[in-house]
């Protein structure tokens, strides 16, 4: 085989990563998506495994760097610097599975099932994962995202990846002057199955509705420090509760039936006696209907809880929802007992944040409530198992004070919609000072508050029981296009050293010609 010079493949991976980024919000070009996995696939091409790796490393450092640079300003560099490093690596991983999976048969198919097997694993591991990057969830706003309801956020990746990938597929074809109608066929058979859902969306039925009032209580001083003043933050969601209750007395609003207050609207212990817990009771009291409270809870010395409680004006706090995915160095320490870091922001981490396992969803007013807490609306074993499990309306409690001046927002905001199309259910997202909304089955806002503003959303939102397919597959998906990767490296590995071994060595660039072989005594020519 030729191999092809890095230089150039390097540059076509740094172009794709780019098109990828702009994908997603800021910029939301979800067009370019396909022709940044189709660079991917370009960029790779007729590349040895490690060269192929080597480029898929550049490609994931230009689009993971870049994703999340957000996290520079509002965490800090060490930890963009760490958790982009880390989470690039996995494109350099695919890397080396391209030549394998390339000398298959249909090829975009095996491709786009290890694209989907590597997100499905770098969203989960290391410790907690980050799910921020798959490409389902670019595709808010699109013809694509109805799809979602049908095969869910693992399938939509899935469909996206096989979208690119045949496109590559179809101009590689076009450059061999190979006969293309086979490819053309696949790349229009993926983009209908993509955009048929938009014309057949599924509708799950109601049956019955509730009217939800979602508290937005703002930041005091910068805006992005919640501990800045963290007593005002909750007396601002208490005064801006009461002052619900008055707008709804004199009809101005529509009384609600619960009301959702955000993440960290409570920064220390809510059930510990003192101001804070004052002020919860005297809004509970005056709405005269549960409050969702979301609060830091002390478990012992060493651990907090980051919780979603449910405060009746009748009976107190109940159910409580505990945020299943910390965010490691951000709200605890790995591997504490080893390392013990006293610097930088590390240090404010005094006390380790346990994960939650509820599954279940809250009963709230009567209806039954899934909820998720921040980052944990991107992953896929929190809000699908409390749909499956009975929820008949979704919430999001999130803070996002410490991203109030990036862009994480817009992107935590339009994987939020994904999931309610995803779910088929109603969801209202209640932030301290970032996007509030209340967003419909199919995605559509139907209101948002302004950032770093106190507001009040009161919506009628309806209930359902009922699944879309995308609840009843489950975790299928992911289960089957692992066992599709592991499968295709297996039989791409036998075949890539078949073909190396009848290959034989590297051909030589024709353009340097081999020395002339000297003759032997006895091929001399005789005088």
């Amino acid at each position: 085989m030729v191999l092809r010079p890095l230089l150039p493949a390097f540059g076509l991976a740094a172009v794709g990563g780019a098109l990828l980024t702009a994908s997603f919000e800021p910029v939301a070009l979800p067009w370019l998506l396909p022709l940044g996995v189709a660079c991917y696939a370009f960029a790779t091409r007729d590349l040895t495994v490690r060269r192929s790796g080597l480029v898929g490393l550049v490609f994931g450092v230009v689009f993971y760097f870049s994703h999340i640079a957000w996290m520079k300003d509002s965490v800090g560099p060490d930890a963009w610097l760490a958790l982009a490093t880390v989470e690039a690596l996995f494109y350099g991983l695919l890397g080396l599975a391209v030549p394998l999976l390339r000398r298959l048969p249909a090829w975009p198919l095996w491709l786009a099932a290890a694209w989907t097997t590597m997100e499905t694993v770098r969203s989960g591991w290391p410790f907690s994962g980050m799910p921020w990057g798959r490409l389902a969830f670019a595709a808010i706003d699109t013809p694509a995202a109805p799809a979602v309801a049908y095969v869910g956020m693992t399938g939509l990746s899935f469909l996206l990846a096989l979208s690119g990938f045949c496109l590559a597929r179809l101009a590689e074809a076009a450059l061999a002057r190979e006969h293309r109608r086979v490819s053309a066929a696949a790349v229009v058979g993926v983009l209908a199955l993509l955009v048929t859902p938009a014309v057949v969306a599924y509708d799950v039925p109601e049956t019955g509705s509730t009217t939800v009032a979602v508290v937005q209580g703002d930041v005091p001083g910068p805006g992005n420090d919640i501990l800045w003043d963290h007593e005002q933050v909750t007396r601002n969601h208490v005064d801006a509760t009461v002052r619900l209750v008055a707008d709804a007395d004199a009809g101005r609003l529509p009384h609600p039936d619960f009301v959702l207050w955000p993440e960290n609207s409570t920064a220390v212990d809510p059930f510990e006696p003192g101001q804070v817990n004052a002020g919860i009771r005297e809004a509970v009291a005056a709405a005269g209907v549960p409050v969702m409270v979301g609060g830091i809870v002390d478990d012992g010395p060493k651990h907090v809880l980051n919780q979603g409680i449910v405060w009746d004006p009748r009976t107190g706090p109940g159910d409580r929802y505990t945020k299943h995915h910390p965010v490691p160095y951000g709200e605890y320490i790995p591997f504490r007992d080893i390392w013990d870091p006293k610097f930088g922001q590390l240090a404010l981490i005094s006390r380790d944040m346990k994960s939650g396992t509820r599954t279940e969803p809250l009963r709230v007013a009567g209806v039954w409530v899934g909820d998720a807490i921040c980052f944990d609306v991107a992953y896929d074993d929190v809000m699908p198992p409390q749909v499956r499990d009975g929820a008949e309306l979704l919430t999001v409690q999130t803070s996002n004070a410490s991203f109030i001046f990036t862009h994480q927002i817009e992107q935590q905001f339009a994987i939020t919609r994904l999931r309610a199309i995803e779910a088929g259910r109603w969801l209202a997202v209640a932030s301290t000072n970032g996007r509030s909304g209340v967003i419909a089955p199919d995605g559509h806002v139907v209101a948002s508050a302004e950032p770093r503003t106190t507001s009040v959303l009161v919506e009628e939102v309806g209930l359902s029981t009922a699944l879309t397919p995308a609840m009843r597959l489950g975790a299928w998906p992911s289960r089957m296009f692992t066992l599709l990767t592991l499968s295709a490296l297996v039989s791409g590995a036998v075949t890539y050293r078949r073909r190396q071994e009848f290959d034989g060595p590297a051909q030589v660039d024709p353009a340097v010609e081999p020395p002339a072989p000297s003759p032997t005594p006895s091929e001399a020519p005789v005088v």
